[in-house]
């Protein structure tokens, strides 16, 4: 079965780069150059089940920036999405992630590290999309969240999608509700066991967590314990 990935980049000697990587493999590469192109294109095709997978996006695009781009795409669709860049610092990865980017590569880029993240966070993604037509939601104080599409709905009925790092976020602060997650113990739970203190990426997924649950000015639901991490209040 082929998975359908899309590609922004205006680099033309990496997209042909990529472009015979994966020539012999089950992904086919889609490549559009800007931005706002790609947008479209998601657009038309996002209420098809087996349009887009994934999403390859650079960072410096024409009309449409990256960041940009992967927040709409956040907004539209389920697509997991891997962002390229050549700004490595961990200030540039957090501003990735927080646009609801899934992953975060730094150029140049290694294809071979580039298929093997593309085929982990297909097998997240794939999950969702064979499982998303069941009902089953967790209930939990005030919102509901579905498992299977990270579908979260407050008590005032705002319903939005979660990245696949919230939803994690999210699933390990339930599994341990009344009780302090250290940030360490949650960077695992989303696939980043190299934590140090210096390490924003769990601050900025809660922020968005906080801001999805509207819970940023009281910050009751998701509460900060000092020293020790965060915690869901029951």
């Amino acid at each position: 079965m082929a998975i359908n990935v899309l590609l922004v980049e205006d680099d033309e000697i990496l997209v042909k780069r990529i472009q015979n990587h994966f020539a012999e493999t089950e992904f086919t590469i889609e490549v559009d150059s800007t931005g706002a192109d790609a947008l479209s294109i998601v657009k038309q095709r996002s209420n098809l089940r087996d349009a887009f997978t994934l999403a390859i996006i650079d960072i410096v695009l024409p009309k449409i920036d990256g960041l940009q781009l992967a927040k709409e795409l956040n907004t539209l669709t389920d697509i997991g999405v891997i962002v390229l860049s050549s700004r490595d610092s961990q200030a540039d990865r957090i501003a990735g992630l927080a646009q609801g980017a899934d992953d975060y590569i730094c150029k140049p880029v290694d294809l071979l590290e580039l298929e093997l993240r593309m085929r982990a966070l297909y097998k997240r993604v794939a999950v969702n999309i064979d499982s998303d037509e069941s009902e089953e939601f967790i209930e939990y104080a005030d919102f509901k969240l579905h498992p299977d599409n990270r579908t979260l709905i407050t008590s005032s009925g705002v319903e939005s999608r979660l990245t696949e790092a919230e939803h994690k976020v999210l699933i390990c602060l339930i599994s341990n509700a009344g009780k302090a997650t250290s940030r360490e113990k949650i960077s695992e739970e989303i696939g980043q066991p190299d934590w140090s203190p210096n390490d924003r990426t769990v601050d900025v997924l809660i922020g968005r967590l906080r801001k999805k649950l509207n819970d940023e000015k009281d910050q009751k639901r998701i509460v900060t314990v000092r020293g020790k991490g965060y915690m869901l209040s029951i």
